[in-house]
């Protein structure tokens, strides 16, 4: 059927105790492993697009200063690839927005065939983030399409999120942020932090996210918490990757048992990015290493220029930028180069997402979640209204 809104997925995590991962893709071929895994494990599907990551996929190679117009050109791109291979998948996909700056992000993301936004006004006062998400949800819900908030400030970096240090969610503002806005889950701050560097055994603060849900459970509120932030930077990807050549350091992930244990606590939703990253950039790396004749090829040589000026980064756009064809369109043009580098991509998807989906207990529960389109799912909003 056609890409399904979020909110059905998170009603199913929180009746039957067990959380989605959302994963974040920023070419046709990510878009493509990440539904076909789903489908092997028989696991809904979240894939997310961050607001610059649309800017990357409308062409921006420099994708931080992307204008808006980029981003719209973007959506499309991957609303285009993700409806190619999920409109008939036999597993529930949804494209969700992440961290989208403003109105007009969330506005281009609905255009270009999102079913799920966030809206990320953790950096404004209370008041005014109550206020901005109140409007995205007035403009959402009446489209069929889930709303995302974010209260608390976690640190890190992540495109253009960007914070020195964090600030937990408080509980209480946590049930009055619900109870103003109408938002369907809630991104909060915890312990865990954007990036690969997130600090040796980070600890996760599991009572804010019970208080939450104690909270909105004794006030009768729907509302499922998702954790950003939440890769777990795998320790053998970034060994293999030095091993070939990279040069990363002090990276830390948030670990799986931490993870885990939070998930009984109200957390049903766990965006995980720099994991896919990782794998990606190693395929890469043993790609030119096993084929040496590809460092110089017309097409792909380029890639190989880059990963070699870059060692110090794994965000696989720092070096696929000349191949931007292959990236928005997935158009290997018949080429065997083209076609091994979109095979280190779907690769790399597939190793870090299958895992997870194991781990976070989303395996075999697709039946679970309800069916539901846009149009149903506007009339649901309303009626509740």
């Amino acid at each position: 059927m056609p890409l399904v809104p979020l909110r059905p997925l998170l009603e199913a995590t929180a009746k039957y105790g067990y959380a989605q991962g959302a994963f974040n893709v920023n070419a046709v071929a990510q878009a493509q492993a990440a539904i076909e895994v789903h489908e092997m494990f028989r696991s809904a599907a979240i894939l997310q697009g961050a607001d610059l990551a649309n800017g990357f996929m409308g062409g921006r190679t420099d994708f931080m200063n992307a204008t808006l117009e980029d981003k719209i050109r973007g959506a499309k791109n991957i609303g285009d690839a993700v409806k190619k291979f999920g409109e008939k998948s036999p597993v529930p996909v949804v494209l969700h927005l992440d961290h989208g700056r403003d109105m007009d992000s969330v506005k281009a993301a609905i255009a270009g065939g999102y079913t799920s936004v966030m809206i990320d006004g953790s950096s404004l006062p209370f008041q005014e983030n109550i206020e901005l998400t109140r409007e995205v949800v007035k403009y959402a819900h009446p489209r069929g399409v889930t709303v995302e908030g974010e209260l608390g400030v976690l640190a890190g970096v992540e495109d253009h999120v960007f914070s020195a240090g964090s600030t937990y969610t408080n509980p209480m503002d946590a049930v009055e942020f619900f109870k103003k806005t109408g938002v369907d889950c809630l991104a909060i701050s915890y312990g865990t932090m954007h990036g690969a560097s997130k600090g040796k055994d980070v600890k996760l603060r599991r009572e804010i996210p019970i208080a939450i849900r104690e909270c909105l459970m004794h006030e009768g509120i729907f509302g499922v918490l998702v954790s950003h932030g939440s890769s777990t930077v795998p320790r053998y990807i970034v060994e293999e990757i030095n091993a070939l050549g990279g040069e990363i350091t002090n990276a830390h992930g948030i670990s799986l048992a931490e993870l885990k244990a939070a998930i009984p606590c109200g957390i049903g939703k766990i965006n995980v990015d720099t994991d896919i990253r990782l794998a990606v950039t190693r395929n890469l790396r043993e790609l030119f290493r096993d084929r040496p004749e590809l460092r110089t090829d017309g097409e792909i040589g380029g890639i190989y220029t880059l990963l070699e000026e870059k060692k110090n980064q794994f965000d696989p756009r720092a070096f696929l930028t000349p191949v931007m064809d292959l990236v928005m369109y997935g158009d290997t043009r018949g080429s065997a180069a083209l076609e091994a580098v979109a095979d280190c991509v779907r690769r790399g998807v597939r190793e870090a997402v299958g895992t997870l989906i194991v781990e976070f207990g989303s395996f075999g529960k697709a039946p679970l979640v309800e069916q539901v389109s846009l149009e149903e799912m506007a009339e649901r909003y309303k009626k509740a209204e």
